[in-house]
Formats: C-alpha cells, structure tokens, sequence
C-alpha cells in the first residue's frame, strides 16, 4: 500500500451501525454484549480503539474468532476494530486479522453502511506508557529473556507499541476527500476542544516521562489538523471516539462529537 491507497469496507447488508468504545481485550463481552444481552442483528459495530490486540499470541486472537464465529453468524453481525494506542499497529494492515465478521483495519479506512460514510483514524499517545515498558521489563526479568528476545516477530507479544500516535497524512486525507462524501469520523482520540481535557492524571505519569505531555499535545495537535481539513469541505455530523473512559457529547460546529466510556454503545442514525 502506497502514501495515497486506502481500503473501503462496505455492508449492504446491515441495517445499523453502532459504535463502541474501548474494549481492552475484551472480546468475547463484546460478542456477548451485541449478540445476547442487546440481541442486536444485522449490525456494523466499530471499536473505536483500544482493542486489545497484542498483549497476548497471534493464536489467541484466532481462537477469539473461532469460537463467536457462529453466533455472529446467526445474528449477521460484524465487527470492526480501529487502532488504539493499546494495540499492535501490526495488526491494523487489513490482512493480518481479517476474516467474514472481524477485521482489524487501517488507518483512514473508509466504511460505508446503511446510507453513511465513515472515516476511520486510529492512534493516541499511552499516559502510562512508563510504567507498561517498566512492567514488561520486569516480566522478561522474570522469564530470564534478553531484550533480543522482544524483536523475534511483529506479533509476539507485548505491552507497549512505540508507533501508537495518530498520523496526519495530508495527501491520503487530500485523495480521500475527493472520492468520498463523509458523513461520520470514528478515532481513537479527539481534537484538543473536546473533553477530556483535565491534565490531572496526564501530570502524575509525566514524572516519570518527561516527553509525556510534549507528545500529547502534539497528539492532539494532529486530530485539530484533521479536523480543520475536514471542515473545509466535508459535512461531518457525526465524530466518535474514546480513549479516556469517559462519557461526554457536545454539540460543536455543527458536529455531535461523542466520546465512549469503556464499553460504551452509540448508534449511528
């Protein structure tokens, strides 16, 4: 894939589209949550980041897939995950995880569903970032591994991506305005103006990172610079996105920004 391809995931089928927030390796909750407890049927779900991919063996995240694949099956339901900074961004190719009902996708992924077309941007900065290499430092420690241990494969597993930030690609996002009416952006973070935007906890983890907050704030920088391009010519009204376990909406320029509690569910009307 060149600087200006992207993918476009359509669903003819479906009758609605919901949006999750972070679901942090809890992926079998979720199918339970859409499938059982919500009984929902012939539905798109996009996770707005923060899977889980990565913290365990490829195998894993394989099994997860065979053991919802009946149910979701029976309820025509799909699933599809955006990159969050607790994910492997080797994941989020299009390929690696890729099957009828669940697929990872990449970065500005354009779906398109029961008559609306979303953007689809992942990455953000980890807070604690300090603390999850700390902890898989410890970890190998442990299991008496060496730091060459850590570069076996692209899937093994780990605690901490450091390609986690969002990427504002001009050219692509020039491209896919062109081709594309856009109507709802899904992200992982959010630009600077919408919530969450106490520091309290970002100013404990950066005691022991001092980059800590000259990489967020260039993190949130960047979803201002998608946002600004956005706004010249596209008519979004809706922006979902989680990333900091909160529930909060406001009505900004025109657009219903949306932010997910962990688990949260918002429907696309």
């Amino acid at each position: 894939m060149n600087n200006t391809d992207y993918n476009i995931y359509e669903f003819p089928e479906c009758e609605s589209i919901v949006i999750s927030g972070d679901i942090h390796g809890d992926f079998n909750l979720l199918v339970n949550k859409m499938c059982v407890q919500y009984r929902m049927e012939n539905t798109l779900m996009i996770v707005a980041g923060d899977c889980g991919f990565g913290f365990q063996n490829k195998g894993y995240y394989e099994n997860i897939v065979k053991r919802n694949a009946k149910r979701m099956n029976v309820a025509n339901n799909w699933i599809l995950f955006v990159r969050g900074n607790h994910d492997n961004p080797a994941y989020f190719d299009g390929k690696t995880f890729r099957h009828k009902r669940f697929i990872a996708i990449p970065d500005y992924s354009i779906v398109k569903a029961c008559g609306h077309t979303l953007l689809c941007i992942g990455g953000a900065i980890s807070i604690d970032r300090s603390y999850r290499l700390n902890a898989w430092e410890q970890l190998q420690r442990k299991c008496h591994k060496s730091s060459q241990d850590l570069s076996k494969g692209i899937y093994e597993r780990n605690y901490y991506w450091p390609k986690e930030k969002p990427v504002f690609n001009v050219e692509l996002l020039k491209r896919i305005m062109v081709e594309q009416i856009i109507d709802t952006v899904i992200t992982h973070t959010s630009p600077s103006f919408c919530e969450l935007q106490n520091k309290n906890g970002l100013y404990r983890w950066a005691n022991d990172d001092t980059q800590l907050t000259v990489d967020v704030q260039q993190e949130r920088n960047t979803m201002d610079s998608i946002y600004h391009m956005l706004k010249e010519n596209q008519n979004i009204t809706h922006w979902c996105y989680g990333h900091f376990h909160q529930s909060w909406h406001s009505n900004i320029d025109g657009i219903l920004f949306k932010m997910l509690d962990i688990m949260e569910f918002y429907e696309i009307r």
